[in-house]
């Protein structure tokens, strides 16, 4: 419920789900790269998802938590998707 909420804050296009994964559609393939390699040089591991696993313009980013995220944890993945997506990766 934190992450969705800083999600929808940052006017991200989370995908619905009800579930540990928060899908975060970005469309493009090489934007969905970019944004996982982004994060990943933070320091924050998120998967890229791509065609032909979803259809072609709605690659996303596979955002998985657990209960053992802590809440600065999820502070500090919503603060690195605000400037990779807001840094134009």
């Amino acid at each position: 419920a934190r992450f969705r909420a800083g999600a929808i804050q940052l006017g991200l296009s989370l995908m619905p789900s009800n579930t540990a994964i928060q899908p975060l559609q970005v469309g493009s393939d090489e934007r969905a790269l970019a944004l996982s390699r982004a994060l990943e040089a933070q320091g924050i591991l998120v998967s890229a998802i791509r065609p032909p696993t979803v259809p072609e313009g709605t690659s996303r980013l596979r955002i998985t938590l657990s209960a053992a995220h802590s809440e600065s944890q999820i502070d500090q993945l919503l603060d690195a998707l605000a400037v990779a997506i807001g840094g134009g990766a």
